[in-house]
């Protein structure tokens, strides 16, 4: 297997979040790939890091990508930034998701870490999910 499933996968990710009525009463449309250049949202989510690991087996061809997505605020408390975490957290439970090639077999939550990031009001959760896809 090759990393040919990742960018159809972030891209199914992206539009699920993009989508999800609990993620948009959260953040709106403020979900990035790359956060626009300017001033960027007191609330905002992130596609972030990605591993990926081959699990090609004698039927076909597949891979497990660990995906982290990242949510931060400027606001003080991190109750804002947990709410939009947990619709994340929701929306990519098993999701149905639809890539321009391959098949997600199953997606889920693996952890997360919250933190206040150096000495500012800034926090910032990382969530970490696990997809298997295979190829077609």
């Amino acid at each position: 297997m090759s990393y040919a499933l990742s960018a159809p996968l972030q891209s199914a990710v992206y539009a699920c979040l993009l989508a999800d009525a609990r993620v948009q009463a959260t953040v709106g449309a403020h979900v990035y790939d790359a956060l626009p250049s300017g001033r960027v949202p007191d609330l905002y989510v992130t596609l972030g890091a990605e591993v990926v690991r081959d699990k090609s087996d004698a039927t076909g061809a597949g891979a497990e990508h660990d995906l982290t997505i990242t949510v931060v605020t400027g606001a003080s408390g991190f109750q804002q930034a947990k709410e939009a975490a947990a619709a994340i957290s929701d929306a990519l439970e098993d999701p149905a998701l639809t890539l321009s090639r391959g098949r997600l077999v199953g997606m889920r939550f693996l952890k997360a870490q919250a933190a206040r990031v150096g000495t500012g009001t800034i926090r910032r959760i990382d969530l970490k999910f696990r997809a298997r896809v295979e190829d077609n």
